[in-house]
């Protein structure tokens, strides 16, 4: 999601790159910046730790859920997403991906060998989600999306959450709005997040590309490398996606879970209702 400074409505840390000048050391990229102190900001809210091949983050009521999907992922054979090791205490526990993340994810996917590595990935994703039986007492992170073709999908899967080895997607991370929903829910998020369909000056600083990237042929590689979907109207599907997320973070903010409240307070909504006309009004340039 873009709240005009994050990238989705996950209750976590940010991992948006600045567009301050100085590299981070030791950072996987060295043209990753700093966070910005906003950033910093919900870190404390959302701290994750990771040590010793284990990342410890905060839980919440669809963890589970989470977990015994991941469980169904890794039983097939997918190393590409994080193995479950358990919860307590309001923390859960899983095994690391070692690549670059977060920031440093930004600047994998500029190429459109990155590009489509990870629409290829998050098909693969996809198609695995087929066979699973949700339990029960599943609890999603994200509203059940009606319609055909459903999977499990990730609901944030931007640059940020994937895990890179070069320009090789190689993982996907932070599977809190897993839910059940058509596979172009994930891809019209994930086109507006890799096009990126965002104004140009989005595409420069947020996204760190050198110029205004052709969205139309990133558009197309990424679908061609995702493969066969029904047919859809791109433009009205990544803003209807975008509106569903606004909705998403309004929610969170109602309940008082930050930093959305903090987001949604500072103006967010209006920000990100900007962008949705913004993309209504240019599908031009990709379609």
């Amino acid at each position: 999601m873009d709240t005009g400074r994050r990238h989705s409505t996950s209750p976590r840390v940010s991992l948006r790159p600045s567009s301050r000048s100085r590299p981070t050391p030791g950072s996987c990229d060295p043209r990753v910046v700093p966070d910005e102190p906003d950033d910093a900001a919900a870190h404390a809210l959302r701290p994750v730790d990771i040590r010793d091949g284990v990342v410890t983050r905060p839980s919440g009521p669809w963890t589970p859920t989470v977990h015994a999907f991941l469980r169904h992922l890794r039983a097939q054979g997918l190393e590409s997403v994080p193995e479950p090791l358990g919860t307590a205490a309001g923390t859960e526990t899983l095994g690391y991906l070692a690549g670059a993340s977060g920031g440093a994810g930004w600047f994998h996917q500029h190429t459109e060998v990155g590009l489509r590595s990870a629409a290829a990935l998050l098909r693969r994703l996809h198609d695995a989600s087929a066979g699973w039986r949700p339990p029960a007492e599943a609890v999603w992170g994200a509203p059940t999306v009606p319609g055909p073709d459903q999977v499990l999908c990730h609901g944030d899967p931007g640059p940020w959450n994937f895990v890179w080895d070069g320009d090789e997607a190689v993982g996907l991370l932070d599977w809190d709005f897993l839910h059940p929903a058509p596979r172009v829910d994930d891809v019209a998020y994930a086109l507006r997040w890799f096009a990126p369909l965002r104004p140009d000056a989005e595409a420069l600083d947020w996204h760190h590309f050198p110029e205004v990237p052709d969205r139309r042929s990133r558009v197309a590689a990424f679908l061609d490398a995702y493969g066969p979907l029904p047919a859809f109207d791109v433009t009205e599907a990544v803003a209807s996606r975008a509106e569903a997320t606004i909705e998403l973070e309004q929610t969170l903010a109602e309940a008082g879970v930050e930093p959305q409240a903090t987001w949604v307070a500072e103006g967010s909504l209006d920000r990100q209702r900007t962008e949705v006309r913004w993309i209504r009004e240019h599908g031009g340039l990709w379609t």
